[in-house]
């Protein structure tokens, strides 16, 4: 498949260009790209994975559809053929990998919801359970927990957006300070309602969902879900059959990339070493494998 590292549509300007995603300013709409590039340590590598825009836009667009009944989405459309006649000359690079969706007047919180504890959680209760209580942002935790035990109920762990640098987990008071009651609960009930219906729905088809994160908008003054949904990159997929409590999980999503990385004598600030074929194929698998697992 044709690698896409960047893109150019002269017909309109350049919204925003990210990590992974390039967005063009449609107006009232905006064109969203997913390249194949791959970021790791907040760095964008020299070579990404070919195809891996179209594996991240399948599967939003498949969520998109699938929680239409709790939330919807700024998804307009998908399928090229039903864009403008202007960017079909974009095919190539287009095809497969973009969407056209309303605009939304942005929530600015990343909504994080957890069914396992795992990752920056794990490391803030370790932490906590050392200094003597297992309180983390607010919430009392059982003092037991192993890394990547399931918790007692899906937690809703709200984080600020930053926009260069990392996030910063917040309580959900904090987050009501920060974009008002009404919001803050909208966030919060949808982002847990959503996982409820889609960890259910990938358990069956052997993907633990152990965390994930949305981002919320208003289109028109409707609570919407915006940017991408239940990705590799937005998620922390495990395989069923090979998970373990008590230490940390093989996943579906970049962790290969990462792995590897880390074996290297590389600072982690840019320019960032080049993946070997091998590496990148793997890697690779590991996306196609989701996809697969979950929209057919």
């Amino acid at each position: 498949m044709k690698e896409v590292l960047t893109t150019q549509v002269k017909e309109y300007p350049l919204f925003s260009r990210g990590k992974v995603r390039d967005v063009y300013d449609l107006g009232d709409r905006l064109l969203i790209v997913a390249t194949d590039r791959l970021s790791a340590f907040d760095v964008v590598l020299p070579n990404g994975i070919p195809g891996r825009g179209v594996m991240l836009t399948a599967v939003s667009v498949f969520w998109f559809n699938f929680l239409k009944d709790i939330v919807p989405s700024h998804l307009i459309a998908a399928d090229i053929d039903q864009f403008p006649a202007d960017l079909h000359k974009y095919r190539d690079d287009l095809e497969g990998r973009s969407m056209i969706v309303h605009k939304a007047k942005r929530v600015d919180v990343e909504c994080i919801v957890r069914g396992y504890i795992s990752g920056s959680l794990w490391k803030e209760y370790k932490t906590a359970v050392a200094a003597g209580t297992s309180v983390v942002h607010g919430m009392t935790f059982p003092s037991d927990l192993k890394e990547s035990d399931r918790l007692p109920e899906p937690i809703f762990t709200p984080s600020t957006k930053a926009e260069s640098g990392h996030d910063e987990n917040i309580s959900f008071d904090r987050m009501v300070a920060l974009v008002g009651e009404e919001t803050a609960r909208l966030c919060r009930d949808t982002t847990l309602a959503i996982y409820a219906k889609a960890s259910d729905y990938a358990l069956n088809r052997g993907i633990i969902i152990a965390d994930t994160k949305f981002e919320f908008g208003y289109v028109e003054g409707r609570f919407t879900l915006i940017d991408e949904a239940l990705s590799p990159d937005s998620s922390r997929f495990w395989p069923v059959d090979s998970y373990r409590q008590g230490q940390s999980q093989p996943s579906f999503d970049k962790q290969i990339i990462r792995d590897y990385l880390e074996t290297l004598d590389w600072d982690k600030t840019y320019p960032a070493p080049v993946l070997p074929k091998d590496v990148v194929q793997k890697a690779s698998e590991k996306y196609q494998e989701v996809v697969a697992r979950l929209t057919r």
